[in-house]
């Protein structure tokens, strides 16, 4: 048998690729949209993809699954479970679809891959137990655990509610996981755990950096997982709910678009961004749906001159994503800043990988610095030192903490409104248009990037750039009861 994780750090996600080497059939379980490069990997190791499977509808990027069965023609196995709301709808009727229930086998070669009804995390949540038939094993190697179980964490139960919109859900959803954790107890402690994600993931809290584990360590060190085992149900219903990352924008895209079926590339290939000229940089600032996304690192160097608009968008760090996610709005057109063309190619697969398929046109940094006054511009921005000072000449201003609420409910300024800046979309209205906003988060990096957004909004803002400890060491700060 061979087996891949194969990982977008972007996004913190793992797809797999396993294959029979005795028949040379494979599957790509998870895949994101441009499946260019498993299908790549498969054939460097004499391996064709037959077949994609589908631990559950995903929120966090676009699946693969209908870009493999329409364009390359493989066998597609989903999840029938969840009840009629939780669907693949793309799938239904095509004949290469076929829909697993809890219980439920199919192969790939000498390699069975058993379905486990596994929700919590979303409804029809599926797991794959795999064993390797033509390896004589008798057992089941592994258990491809999407977002069910992860190292050091399990699946977040409340996206339903917080991301998709679908009110008083997240408790019962968490009893419904803390069940099927619990469910697990007969399964062999030799199972490694493949998981869907790793460390930086939003789709769970607490995730560990390592890439797999083993089922008999998880069940003794995984924090939530060891909780659902050995305490009541209620303890781990409010341990799991407390204080989960908030979850981007995108992400309620993401689960609709995954259930309908993701748009197919045209031909199945990636967009080609054009290379756009200073002289052009006007006419595409004048569209309509235009944003541009500066990836650069230096969040000093943008603020000091950037594109008038522009947001900041780094695509080192898997910032790219995340930014855009939250702040480009599906259906825009966008060029993108660059240090450099070869960066052109990574930052369109991160972007169609949620959805922004509209990659229009590209430019350096180096040629943006010789367009017009009039096209560029600047932003105000302090270290953290300079807060207490500002705050005192201009009372009437606003401090905005784009940090998660728990990071807020340990410790924050005094007066100052929390909107994590991956929500900050949505609840812009909440600021008042006529005071200056003074903007920090815990090290600058996800204030600078609520920054650039608000400024695009036409708001007074500025940036305080630098640690937390150095604003709460001169300023009042209270602290809250952890929820």
């Amino acid at each position: 048998m061979f087996l891949r994780q194969i990982t977008d750090s972007s996004l913190a996600q793992n797809a797999y690729l396993i294959g029979c080497q005795r028949t040379g059939e494979a599957v790509i379980v998870d895949p994101e949209r441009d499946v260019d490069r498993y299908l790549k990997l498969a054939a460097e190791n004499d391996l064709r993809i037959t077949a994609v499977a589908e631990t559950h509808i995903h929120a966090d990027y676009l699946s693969g699954a209908r870009e493999l069965v329409t364009h390359h023609g493989v066998e597609a196995y989903l999840s029938a479970e969840g009840g009629p709301d939780w669907q693949f709808e793309w799938a239904h009727g095509n004949p290469k679809a076929h829909f697993l229930r809890d219980g439920d086998s199919f192969h790939v070669g000498k390699i069975e891959f058993k379905a486990l009804l596994t929700a919590g995390h979303t409804p029809e949540h599926l797991s794959y137990l795999v064993t390797d038939h033509g390896g004589g094993a008798t057992l089941p190697m592994g258990l491809l655990s999407g977002d069910f179980i992860f190292v050091g964490g399990v699946g977040r139960p409340d996206l339903l509610e917080s991301a998709a919109g679908q009110k008083g859900v997240m408790e019962s959803s968490a009893r419904v996981l803390y069940a099927n954790l619990r469910a697990t107890e007969d399964l062999p402690e030799h199972l490694q755990i493949l998981p869907a994600h790793g460390a930086g993931s939003a789709c769970g809290k607490s995730l560990g950096a390592i890439p797999n584990s083993v089922m008999g360590y998880e069940r003794l060190f995984n924090p939530a997982f060891k909780k659902a085992l050995t305490e009541g149900e209620d303890e781990f219903v409010k341990d799991i709910l407390a204080g989960q990352p908030a979850p981007p924008l995108y992400f309620a895209r993401m689960k609709r678009d995954n259930r309908a079926g993701p748009v197919l590339l045209p031909e199945g290939k990636l967009p080609q961004p054009k290379h756009l000229s200073v002289a052009e940089l006007s006419v595409f600032l004048g569209g309509v749906k235009s944003v541009v996304l500066d990836l650069r690192s230096d969040r000093t160097a943008f603020m000091q001159r950037h594109v008038k608009g522009a947001l900041l968008a780094p695509l080192a760090g898997g910032k790219l994503p995340i930014a855009a996610g939250s702040y480009v709005e599906e259906g825009a057109q966008i060029l993108l800043i660059v240090h450099d063309p070869s960066e052109v190619g990574a930052a369109v697969r991160q972007l169609i990988r949620i959805g922004l398929d509209d990659v229009a046109a590209w430019m350096t940094l180096a040629e943006i610095q010789e367009a017009s006054d009039a096209l560029m511009t600047t932003q105000a921005y302090i270290t953290t030192d300079q807060l207490h000072e500002a705050l005192d000449t201009q009372p009437e201003a606003q401090v905005l903490d784009v940090r998660g609420a728990d990071e807020y409910a340990e410790r924050h300024v005094e007066g100052a409104l929390n909107i994590p800046h991956t929500r900050l979309a949505a609840r812009i209205q909440e600021l008042s248009a006529d005071r200056r906003l003074y903007v920090h988060c815990g090290s600058g990096l996800r204030a600078s990037l609520a920054t650039a957004y608000l400024a695009q909004q036409g708001r007074d803002v500025v940036l305080v750039d630098g640690a937390f400890e150095k604003i709460a060491s001169s300023l009042k700060t209270t602290a809250k009861a952890k929820f």
